[in-house]
Order: C-alpha cells, then structure tokens, then sequence
C-alpha cells in the first residue's frame, strides 16, 4: 500500500469515527452537534466515493487482483455502506448508524493492519469479474440481514428494559426491521445462486480446473439451503420472529466460515496465501 493509501485510510477511520461518536454522543445526549439528517446523509456520500477509491484501487494491478482477508472485509463493509446509504432514500433506517459507522472504522483499520497476499489471476475475465461482483454484493447484503437479525433480538430485550428506550426510540419499529430483513434476503439469495452458479458453470474458464467439492464450496451451498429453506418457511409457513432470526444468522454464520472465516484461518493462522 502506498503512502497516499495509507494516510486516505487513516482519515477515513477518522472521519467514521467522528460520525461516530456524533450518532453515539446524540442517543446519549452528550453531542455538541445537533441532529441534521439530510446533511448527514449527503455527507456520508461523500465519505463512500473517497471510501470507494480507498478499497478498490489496492486491489488490482494490471491482470492481477488481490483480496486478503483485511481487503475482504472492508470491501465488503464498503458495500454494507452503499446499500444503507441507498436504502436511506426508501426506507427508515434511523438507527443502524450506530452500528454501521464503528463497523467501518473497525475494518478499515483491520485491512492495515491485516491485509493479507491473497492473489487471484484474470481480472480482466468477463465470467470472472461477474462472480466477483455478484459474490461481493451477496455477502454484503447477507451481512445487513445478519445485523438486522442481531438488532430484532435486541429490540425485542429492550422494549421490556427501560434502560434501553432512548435507543429503541432511535431504531425502526420491529416489523420493519422484519420486513427489511426478508427483502435483503431474498435479494441477497437470488445473488448467492448466480455466484454459486457462476463458480459452477465458469469454474474451468475461470480457474483453470473443474469445480472442487472444497469447505468453501460446502458452506456456501449449505448456507444457500439453509436461507432457500428459511424463504420457503416464510411463504408456506409465515415463519417470522425469533425462528426467522435464528434461520438468518445459521445461514449467515455458514456463509461467513465459507469464504471470510477460512481466510482469516489461512492467512492468519497458518500464513498461507
């Protein structure tokens, strides 16, 4: 990483710090900045261009494409980010700040320190960078749906807890959360198959050598069953509350030791690249 990228990074884990403790300091009362959501919002915006150079121009030179385990995560958050700022036009998302801006401080400064040498050939690969893209967005978007599963179960604790109120006032209402949850699924899954698909069906063009029934592979079909079954519950069975909670993390957990958790083993653990 060059010294530009370096220090891009650094003011970026600053300034996400500073929204921050502006969200934070403003549920506990505290903030020397009042609430401006529009400015906020536009400012954020800003912030994801300059994240966006920050993320993507380190890991490509040439044909060649990087992706370790620090790089991963912040694409992946990066994305995270992207998709709550756009959600911000549509939906209410009042509240997921909390929790989207110390995510983005923790993982950029996690890709400086823990960048890892994961190298992939063929960028330029048209079936290539269409797993890429597709694989991103759907970890991303599974990531959100994991949150928001987390924040149901909270929100569930809180409303009984008089010590949480000033934070539940900040959150949506439960079954938006709900209803915001199964839309990022179900979008998120139709993404999962087209990037299992294409790993499939592009695997020798792609990587040189027929599919492999490797732990990755396993994972990701068993998280792409379990969140297939979490949908069909949902249709059939108006599965909803605690029992779609539990089906959204198990899909995402399985997920995550596909791809994130066997990275962060690899090259952590054992340094292998």
């Amino acid at each position: 990483m060059t010294a530009f990228l370096f220090s891009l990074t650094i003011l970026l884990s600053l300034a996400y710090a500073g929204l921050s403790w502006h969200f934070i300091g403003n549920w506990k009362g505290v903030a020397s900045l009042p609430r401006n959501p529009k400015l906020e919002h536009t400012a954020l915006g800003f912030l994801l261009l300059v994240h966006a150079y920050a993320v993507v121009s380190p890991l490509s030179e040439g044909v060649m494409f990087s992706l370790g385990v620090g790089r991963a995560l912040s694409v992946v958050v990066w994305m995270m980010l992207v998709i709550y700022w756009t959600c911000g036009f549509f939906y209410r998302v009042e509240g997921l700040q909390l929790f989207m801006m110390p995510l983005a401080v923790f993982t950029l400064v996690f890709s400086l320190v823990f960048p890892g040498e994961h190298i992939i050939h063929d960028l330029g690969n048209p079936a290539f960078a269409l797993h890429v893209l597709v694989s991103i967005v759907a970890y991303s978007l599974f990531a959100i749906a994991a949150l928001l599963a987390v924040l149901m179960l909270f929100l569930e604790k809180a409303l009984h807890d008089k010590r949480w109120l000033s934070l539940v006032r900040q959150l949506p209402p439960l079954l938006s959360l709900e209803k915001m949850m199964f839309q990022v699924i179900g979008i998120g899954f139709l993404l999962l198959t087209v990037s299992l698909l294409t790993g499939i069906v592009f695997s020798e063009e792609v990587f040189g050598k027929a599919v492999a029934l490797s732990h990755k592979t396993v994972f990701s079909v068993i998280s792409w069953l379990l969140f297939a079954a979490l949908l069909l519950g949902r249709h059939f069975k108006g599965w909803r509350g605690k029992i779609a909670i539990r089906w959204t993390l198990a899909g995402f957990g399985t997920l995550l030791l596909a791809y994130i958790g066997s990275k962060v083993v690899l090259e952590l653990l054992l340094h292998r690249y």
